[in-house]
């Protein structure tokens, strides 16, 4: 019996995928819920498994762009499972009974040309030597020799090749969405910056502790997500977004947090952050990062975000303007902490300083409340015994 597997959908509104790579080769043994494929959409990118057991046919290559609900391969389910392929552990030879015709492959020499790419490099003055071909084997393909470019200058003995290669259709609606933003959105950024000591020392003092009760470190993002909840809760326009004439407001907080995953940044959502404590927030930060980096989060995952947190200072990043996570209306940029000197009472004292950036829409948040956000932020960071934890760190941290 033959199986047709179809594209299933990923998620609402999304009509088509795109083969990322095949990880099975036509007439391999597959056995049921086995990864066969990472199809990219423009949301995420997932695995699809196989239905059944059985040897596959491939009906798509990789970077096929294809339907949901189109047939991607076939499962023949009476194929017997070749012996020794487990204890092995190496992809057999499909057995002969289901034999396909291999179609033939031409090895063309690396610089070798169509008659038509020939032409255009001909009338430019070009040898084919001189062009790097993006086609099978090496070869010279008329778009190369389109945006072939004479060689001008002295030769400086270096290598000057170049590489051409298709964006994931996630990578490709990720640089969609952001001119979208940059177009449609009257996006402003206000900045500040943040004196970490004071969280310093309770991670200092707490964290061990923390660690070893919950399983979890304190790191930075439970002070910030908190901090973020209480600042919508005093200014709810930054929790808003607009739909056409309309301004929608939300009662939930929901964070979404930029991680960066093996197929690019992920932004996963901490749902209703509002109800989460310092160990819930941790928790939920080290599932999603988890997750985004082991290619397992779900288009459900990433949608449905109120407010978002991204953190160059990873990365070492001083100070940057985040683009807006549509349709959010504000996103919140953390950066990397460096002792700085600053005036305190009338002295210059060195403390640990992050410079904190609050990008959002300015049709729906005016200045008093952007501004307002950032200093509640602020306040609450430099003030995280009393203003976060209820003048109680113990309690607040279920220790």
């Amino acid at each position: 019996m033959i199986l047709e597997m179809k594209v299933p959908s990923p998620g609402e509104s999304i009509t088509e995928v795109e083969i990322a790579a095949w990880l099975v080769e036509d007439g391999d043994y597959v056995e049921k819920d086995q990864p066969i494929a990472e199809v990219d959409s423009d949301k995420a990118t997932l695995e699809l498994p196989a239905e059944e057991s059985g040897i596959i046919t491939l009906k798509a290559e990789e970077g096929d762009a294809v339907e949901v609900g189109a047939i991607v391969c076939l499962i023949d389910m009476d194929g017997k499972k070749p012996e020794g392929m487990a204890a092995k552990g190496v992809k057999p030879e499909a057995p002969k009974a289901i034999e396909k015709p291999v179609e033939s492959k031409t090895t063309y020499a690396s610089g070798s040309t169509s008659p038509a790419s020939k032409k255009i490099l001909d009338e430019k003055g070009i040898a084919p030597s001189e062009v790097k071909g993006t086609g099978r084997d090496g070869r010279i393909t008329k778009d190369d020799a389109i945006n072939a470019v004479p060689s001008m200058g002295t030769p400086a003995g270096g290598s000057r090749s170049s590489e051409r290669s298709k964006m994931s259709m996630l990578r490709r609606k990720v640089a969609q969405r952001l001119v979208s933003v940059k177009n449609e959105t009257a996006m402003l950024t206000t900045f500040n910056e943040v004196d970490m000591k004071p969280i310093f020392d309770l991670r200092k003092e707490y964290k061990e502790d923390f660690k070893a009760k919950h399983g979890v470190g304190l790191g930075f993002m439970s002070f910030f997500t908190l901090a973020v909840v209480r600042a919508l809760e005093l200014y709810p326009d930054v929790n808003s977004m607009i739909d056409g004439d309309y301004k929608i407001l939300h009662d939930f907080k929901d964070i979404s947090i930029a991680v960066s995953g093996p197929k690019g940044l992920m932004v996963p959502v901490i749902r209703n952050a509002e109800n989460l404590t310092f160990r819930g927030v941790e928790s939920e930060v080290k599932r999603l990062a988890i997750r985004a980096r082991e290619g397992q989060i779900t288009v459900d995952e990433m949608t449905g975000g109120t407010f978002t947190i991204t953190n160059g200072g990873v990365f070492g990043s001083m100070l940057s303007t985040p683009i807006i996570n549509p349709p959010q209306s504000g996103i919140l940029g953390m950066h990397n902490i460096v002792e700085r000197p600053i005036a305190v009472n009338g002295e210059v004292v060195i403390r640990p300083i992050m410079f904190v950036a609050l990008s959002y829409d300015h049709r729906v948040i005016d200045g008093r409340e952007s501004v307002g956000f950032l200093v509640a932020v602020k306040e609450a960071l430099e003030n995280p015994v009393e203003i976060l934890m209820d003048n109680n760190p113990k309690k607040a941290l279920e220790l």
